[in-house]
């Protein structure tokens, strides 16, 4: 499965490891992801665990998608 933007993963390493975040960016080996606190974070996409859920970002702002995200558990 490819991380792509509005892809809901788990973090799998790092003292954050078990979080569910979504990918707002990605370059080539980085991603960016919001965590359900509504911080942001870059990171290796090697420490990132997609799921099949996938929810529409665009144009939406970093609160809209936390409420998003709380309402996909």
């Amino acid at each position: 499965m490819v991380l792509e933007v509005g892809r809901i993963c788990y973090k799998s390493n790092g003292r954050k490891a078990g979080e569910k975040a979504i990918v707002i960016n990605t370059q080539e080996n980085r991603a960016e992801i919001i965590y359900k606190s509504g911080k942001k974070e870059k990171c290796s996409i090697r420490h990132l665990f997609p799921t099949k859920e996938k929810i529409d970002i665009k144009n939406k702002s970093v609160e809209e998608i936390v409420k998003i995200m709380q309402k996909v558990e």
